[in-house]
């Protein structure tokens, strides 16, 4: 119908005449309060802010002869950034002459991995960089959601 007589109707009814959309030929329009359309728009958009949920991650550090103990600690806090959802950054510092063993903080990577196989899975396996080694886990949970939204 002609954009005259569609305005027409619209201010007996009313409401906004709003195009839907543009790129169609010939361009389709509706009939609603514009104003109304506009807030629910902006209410869906809040509601799904608040649904979102943001990952962190956090970082555990050690160094490549660390004592059985301490190791433990570790291991516990690194589980409980786990248990909270968040991705583990496991980074193994090494001083002076040690960079020149990186099999001591691989080890130390895959012992960690072991501990945590329960609720993580490794998502970027052990790389040195400069003289830090640094491993991420991922709770197992986030894994099976990514894979379901990859099917």
């Amino acid at each position: 119908m002609p954009l005259r007589e569609a305005l027409e109707m619209s201010l007996q009814r009313n409401q906004d005449l709003v195009e839907v959309a543009p790129s169609a030929k010939p361009p389709v329009c509706r009939f609603m309060d514009y104003g109304k359309f506009k807030f629910e728009q902006n209410k869906r958009e809040r509601e799904a802010r608040k649904k979102q949920k943001t990952i962190s991650v956090k970082e555990v550090k050690m160094r490549p002869n660390i004592e059985e103990h301490d190791f433990q600690t570790k291991a516990k806090n690194a589980r409980r950034f786990l248990m909270a959802g968040d991705k583990v950054k496991l980074t193994i510092m090494f001083k002076g002459r040690q960079i020149t063993h990186p099999e001591l903080g691989e080890r130390l990577c895959n012992k960690l991995a072991e501990t945590l196989a329960d609720i993580s899975t490794v998502e970027k396996s052990p790389k040195v960089e400069g003289r830090n080694m640094t491993t991420i886990f991922v709770p197992k949970a986030d894994i099976d959601k990514e894979k379901k939204e990859e099917t």
